[in-house]
């Protein structure tokens, strides 16, 4: 594995910053993390998957559903967060497509620990297909906490080829922040690669 110097990660980061300054475009531009392995066959070694937390959120318009019971449901109206109970599940009846363009309607989904158990006898294996399978809450934790918490987090998954590549950020953040995401893929506890 080879060692990413300080001064070169600083360099790379400033130069997307002004790249991004000189040809502005219309919506705001992600960072993304790409991490090539060498010495590695994915057909005979293990493939892996897993998540990183990052300090600051990488992507702040992130789309999150609340599916949940009645508390839940009143803490989600009571912040402005999409929400949906059980009754409105059954409602989409398994049908695959309403499933899927819930699933693309929003980024990640949260579930009670209530519901969580259900979701696959109402729903079916849709939210699992597209990789979108809801994070558990509690009613000891607080929802908005959860919420930023799931917006922190990017999820990275090795497959056929040879290439890790996962949003860290966006080019309105500060150079530090975008510094201190790239490192916290680094971190001998959470490495990525």
């Amino acid at each position: 594995m080879s060692k990413i110097n300080r001064d070169n990660l600083n360099d790379s980061i400033s130069a997307i910053l002004q790249a991004s300054q000189d040809k502005p475009r219309k919506f705001t531009q992600s960072v993304e993390l790409q991490i090539v392995l060498k010495n590695y066959d994915p057909q005979k070694d293990r493939r892996f998957a897993g998540t990183v937390r990052l300090r600051t959120v990488p992507r702040p318009k992130m789309k999150i559903c609340i599916l949940g019971d009645q508390i839940h449901c009143d803490q989600a109206k009571a912040n402005n967060l999409p929400c949906m109970t059980a009754d409105d599940l059954k409602k989409l009846n398994k049908d695959k497509k309403l499933i899927k363009k819930l699933a693309k309607k929003y980024d990640a989904f949260l579930a009670s620990d209530s519901l969580i158990k259900q979701i696959p006898k109402i729903c079916g294996p849709g939210f699992n297909r597209v990789g979108k399978f809801p994070t558990q809450v509690s009613h000891q934790e607080s929802l908005v906490q959860k919420v930023e918490e799931v917006k922190g987090t990017i999820k990275f998954q090795l497959k056929k080829v040879l290439c890790l590549a996962t949003c860290v950020g966006h080019v309105n953040m500060t150079k530090e922040e975008l510094y201190g995401n790239i490192k916290g893929t680094m971190t001998p506890a959470q490495r990525v690669y």
